[in-house]
């Protein structure tokens, strides 16, 4: 299974060892992301970047903090053995998408 790397600039070679790039699948916007996903499932593996430039109307675009969010809230996908890695430069966004994933997944497993 792969894994999934968004960012709108970023390579994967950028973030991670030039020997993972063909592990993963690159999506650049909040709408490919949950078009990945819904299409081929849950990744076994997602690397978020959270802010993710312009959409086309010129505004800020849907970040990655959006695409955590739409997983918890909206995806109605299992997320309880969700691997992640918060790569973005943005130290607030990381840690709210850490945090919010984090606490998530935690309360999840204590459901159980």
């Amino acid at each position: 299974m792969k894994k999934l790397f968004l960012d709108d600039i970023r390579t994967v070679d950028m973030v991670y060892d030039k020997t993972m790039i063909s592990e993963f699948d690159v999506v650049r916007t909040y709408e490919e992301f949950v078009n990945y996903i819904e299409v081929n499932g849950l990744p076994e593996f997602i690397s978020f970047d959270n802010d993710l430039g312009l959409a086309n109307d010129g505004l800020v675009a849907p970040d990655g903090l959006a695409a955590a969010k739409w997983l918890v809230y909206e995806s109605g996908i299992d997320l309880q053995h969700l691997k992640f890695k918060v790569h973005s430069a943005n130290p607030v966004a990381s840690e709210q998408i850490k945090g919010l994933l984090n606490n998530y997944i935690k309360f999840l497993n204590k459901s159980v």
